[in-house]
């Protein structure tokens, strides 16, 4: 969309995912059971990217890095690489003191987590699995 000599970007996400994980898990315990313990990993990565969010909302940046690394171990154990990998891009930038990469990088993050804890995901459909 242009109007005048602005455009606006609509930056979309590509989001990188490994199945093992999780089809190890599903191996390990069985569907009933996989299944319970896969929403409950996703429901805690939605909660702790709530927590973050409200974090950066009311700029308190204490043990922000702390809990960026605690969302990347969870993505790391789902299989959601581009979650993993920005997370620690945030902290990276957190760890620079760069404010603007910091916004961008936290923009890209949000923007991914929606991405990936979207329902619709077919990585989370056994089927594939």
């Amino acid at each position: 969309m242009q109007a005048g000599n602005v455009v606006r970007l609509r930056p979309q996400e590509r989001l990188r995912h490994d199945a093992e994980p999780i089809a190890a898990i599903y191996r390990d315990l069985g569907t009933d059971s996989a299944e319970q313990v896969v929403m409950r990993a996703l429901a805690q990565v939605a909660v702790t990217m709530a927590g973050l969010a409200s974090q950066v909302h009311a700029h308190d940046m204490s043990d922000l890095s702390r809990h960026l690394r605690r969302l990347q171990r969870m993505a790391d154990n789902l299989g959601m690489i581009s979650l993993a990998l920005v997370a620690g891009d945030v902290r990276s930038c957190l760890a620079s003191g760069d404010s603007t990469a910091f916004a961008a990088v936290w923009a890209r993050l949000i923007r991914i987590a929606e991405g990936a804890l979207s329902p619709d995901k077919e990585w989370l459909d056994r089927s594939l699995i």
